[in-house]
């Protein structure tokens, strides 16, 4: 027991060994974002697919704070004991794979194709796009106007986190709702007027004269964005209303998380010369024009219920 005790610290140590840990479970975390929306809308009944990915996003952010809590918990009373932490994760793990086994999906049954490009799809792939690049600019940039420009610690992080998922719990099922019942356009119409109004923000909150007022306005916007970034519930849905076939939706769900993150790898980049060649202020009026195609290319959204 000590010398497998002494190999797994040696191994568990490694550089290359953590590199390889953090791709797998990056592949592992990637992987279910889809699976859990096509999951969600084939246990859902017609006209509640949206009230359903609510349910399931709420549980989740819900299970994040349980999870947060649980960290402290054992963190505060072993200090530095990480095993055990990730030896509990794993055990859960395990659990959840046991639950996706046991259950029976009424379209489980299909053949699906391993990859589907469809020119009647490319509404869908244009707003994966667009959501690619805003994620990522409220990712990386966002928090470092926080940082870099009012120097807020990540204690002010920790509590905005705690704010946004606490609120969370409630607002995703609410937005599930608000899909079915008033249809994805407007609820994504909604969501670019909302993003366009936080790029300026974020952009111009330096210009209030008041540092407290400022900040609290970059507060609002920090945790509005992360309520916002529920909205892809709303893509989910739309994908699996315009599919020609429901063996369409999984791989066509997969391809637009691939394309989000072709574009999210750019972003930080572009948007980094932007900041230092121009200012802050500039990167987000690159998001705001980005926000604004969103807008218009939302507005074109057409499902038959709701226009």
């Amino acid at each position: 027991m000590g010398a497998a005790t002494r190999d797994m610290e040696i191994w568990g140590r490694g550089w290359p060994a953590m590199i390889a840990l953090m791709t797998l479970w990056s592949v592992g975390s990637h992987l279910i974002m889809p699976v859990r929306s096509s999951i969600g809308m084939d246990l859902a009944t017609d006209g509640r697919k949206g009230r359903r990915l609510g349910q399931i996003q709420g549980a989740g952010i819900a299970a994040s704070i349980l999870g947060c809590g649980l960290v402290w918990a054992v963190l505060e009373l072993t200090p530095k004991n990480y095993r055990l932490v990730y030896v509990i994760g794993g055990v859960v793990a395990v659990g959840a794979a046991a639950v996706f086994f046991l259950m029976r999906m009424p379209g489980a049954h299909l053949s699906r194709p391993k990859f589907v490009f469809r020119r009647e799809y490319w509404l869908y792939y244009l707003l994966a796009f667009f959501f690619g690049a805003r994620k990522q600019i409220f990712i990386t940039f966002g928090p470092w106007v926080l940082v870099r420009i009012f120097h807020q610690d990540a204690v002010i992080f920790a509590k905005l986190l705690i704010a946004g998922a606490a609120l969370g719990v409630l607002f995703q099922p609410a937005l599930g709702r608000a899909i079915d019942q008033f249809g994805e356009r407007k609820v994504l119409m909604a969501d670019s007027a909302l993003i366009l109004s936080i790029c300026m923000g974020y952009g111009f909150a330096n210009h209030l004269g008041s540092q407290r007022l400022a900040l609290w306005l970059l507060y609002a916007c920090f945790v509005t964005d992360q309520l916002l970034f529920g909205v892809n519930m709303a893509r989910d849905t739309y994908m699996s209303k315009i599919a020609l076939k429901p063996e369409h939706v999984a791989p066509s769900l997969s391809l637009g998380v691939t394309i989000n993150h072709a574009v999210s790898m750019s972003v930080p980049s572009v948007g980094g010369l932007i900041w230092v060649r121009y200012g802050h202020s500039w990167v987000f009026l690159c998001a705001a024009g980005v926000a604004v195609l969103m807008l218009i290319f939302t507005s074109q959204i057409r499902t038959g219920k709701h226009g």
